[in-house]
């Protein structure tokens, strides 16, 4: 890990310094904001990761992000609107409980297709997909016309706490400003995907969920109930998934929506996946290389507009090399889940 990481720095500063930005502050402004970009894919790659394990293709990511940065701010902005004095604690809570609502709502409509009525899980996952960015965008466009409101959302009470960095980081010059600098939700993303591995590897019940995604008959078999494991996991996944929508909207933009805001980086978290080979911890570095590799056209000067679509086209570009190349090397570790995306039929066992 910390080999991975020394190698991400060499290998972005010299990219930096071929392209002339050699200059510290250049450096070190660029590794802030590839991590600020790198937070919501990590949210997002960990979360599908969990649900992978389990042997669900979840598509509908993007969707769920989306939910759950407006369940986040709907829940912030009744709370925000509702005392004249809101209470720090209560401003952080309300909206991680809200999004976390939204999310496990989507969560659960995939999970009552897919696994109980087996409905195929690609055609699922685009439908939550679409289904979330329009109610994202109805909601968000539509929110304070239900109050006789009119204007853009805006939580000028509540995103300061979700955006509040660490009180000593700028007492330690350019390494506090580049790496200390983040709300708490950057760290939390860290510690959950650090959290995540080691569910999944050192605890009996994350054996017990890779084996569902190996082989649910044998899991099955071995009386570990299946579709437990399957909707737990989506779930939880699809909660996590959900705070990297709600990181964009309060830290990223500062408690603002703005509809298709999100971009595509739900599809860049599920691209993810693969680049991290299904592997928490390795998506903590790969989330920071891709918001590196989001950010690196606004560090070139003049770029014209295909040049910067063809840039932006490179954390896709890299992931299919590294899909080609896990291929090619055929190791199992290295390889998804053997039943990722197929419906388990326990009659057929």
């Amino acid at each position: 890990m910390i080999v991975t990481l020394l190698l991400c720095i060499v290998v972005t500063q010299l990219i930096l310094f071929v392209l002339g930005f050699s200059s510290n502050n250049t450096f070190y402004e660029f590794i802030n904001a590839a991590i600020i970009q790198g937070v919501p894919l990590l949210f997002g790659a960990t979360g599908e990761i969990i649900t992978e394990k389990s042997g669900n293709l979840n598509l509908g990511i993007p969707g769920i992000m989306y939910i759950g940065g407006i369940s986040g701010i709907v829940g912030g902005y009744l709370y925000e609107n509702s005392t004249a004095a809101p209470i720090g604690a209560l401003c952080i809570i309300i909206p991680l409980l809200s999004s976390f609502l939204g999310s496990a709502l989507m969560a659960l409509i995939y999970c009552f297709l897919t696994v109980t009525l087996r409905v195929n899980q690609n055609v699922t996952g685009l439908a939550l997909t679409t289904f979330g960015v329009g109610i994202g965008n109805f909601l968000g466009g539509s929110l304070l016309k239900f109050f006789g409101r009119t204007g853009s959302i805006s939580l000028n009470k509540i995103a300061p706490y979700f955006k509040a960095k660490l009180p000593f980081a700028d007492s330690l010059g350019n390494f506090g400003k580049t790496y200390l600098s983040f709300g708490f939700l950057a760290y939390l993303a860290i510690i959950i995907a650090i959290c995540a591995s080691f569910f999944l590897n050192r605890t009996r019940a994350g054996l017990s969920l890779r084996a569902v995604g190996e082989n649910p008959a044998t899991a099955d078999a071995t009386g570990i109930n299946v579709t437990r494991y399957k909707y737990l996991s989506t779930i939880i996944g699809s909660m996590i998934a959900g705070l990297g929508g709600l990181y964009f909207v309060m830290d990223y933009t500062g408690g603002a929506w703005t509809n298709n805001g999100f971009g595509d980086r739900g599809w860049l978290a599920i691209a993810l996946v693969i680049f991290a080979i299904w592997r928490p911890t390795s998506a903590i570095f790969s989330s920071f290389l891709f918001g590196g590799l989001y950010m690196l056209c606004i560090y070139i000067p003049g770029l014209s507009s295909s040049t910067t679509e063809l840039i932006n086209m490179l954390p896709y570009v890299v992931t299919i090399l590294i899909l080609i190349v896990i291929s090619m090397r055929n190791k199992r570790e290295n390889q998804p889940p053997a039943s990722l995306g197929l419906s388990y039929f326990r009659e057929e066992r």
